[in-house]
């Protein structure tokens, strides 16, 4: 008796819910039809002068730490081919010491690796948040000045067509530069 009391309410609130849903559709359906658009944020981004200036000066920094790292990769390398070479002819107290100094040198190593990847993504980061934002206001803008009532970001994970005429791109693009 119990699961047939759940069952009926279930099919209540269903019923309940669909009309609603029903009703809200064919408001929509009586009002205007939406006038939507589409724009590229990547593109926007990439294209842009204030994005082309953020990635050089991403790529500047991303190569000075790559350079470190490398040093630093280098450095490591030969102190273990040292370390493999002069293995035999330690006493085993000195080379127990000395492969302890290396794995603090490759800790060492791995701790500066994920800090630099984490100051390249913080100002990647840092940096694009301005200019996202911008292009987002500039979409507005356009996007009250055509009418539009939606405009979606072309992504390929959530828009699978669109007609190019809905394309606001370059229009955001002539806007923010």
């Amino acid at each position: 008796m119990n699961n047939i009391a759940k069952l009926v309410c279930f099919s209540v609130v269903v019923a309940l819910f669909s009309g609603t849903a029903h009703a809200g559709l064919d408001e929509i359906k009586k009002s205007e039809s939406v006038k939507l658009g589409i724009v590229d944020m990547q593109k926007c981004i990439q294209t842009s002068e204030s994005g082309k200036k953020a990635k050089s000066e991403l790529e500047s920094a991303f190569n000075k730490k790559k350079k470190e790292l490398q040093t630093q990769e280098a450095e490591l390398k030969k102190a273990q081919e040292d370390f493999q070479k002069k293995q035999s002819a330690l006493s085993e107290g000195a080379r127990k010491e000395q492969g302890q100094k290396l794995q603090e040198k490759y800790m060492k190593f791995q701790e500066n690796f994920q800090r630099s990847q984490a100051e390249i993504q913080k100002k990647e980061q840092e940096m694009s948040e301005p200019i996202i934002r911008k292009i987002r206001e500039r979409v507005t803008e356009i996007a009250k000045k055509a009418g539009l009532g939606l405009v979606i970001e072309k992504n390929d994970n959530i828009v699978i067509y669109f007609d190019s005429k809905y394309d606001i791109t370059d229009e955001v693009l002539k806007s923010i530069d």
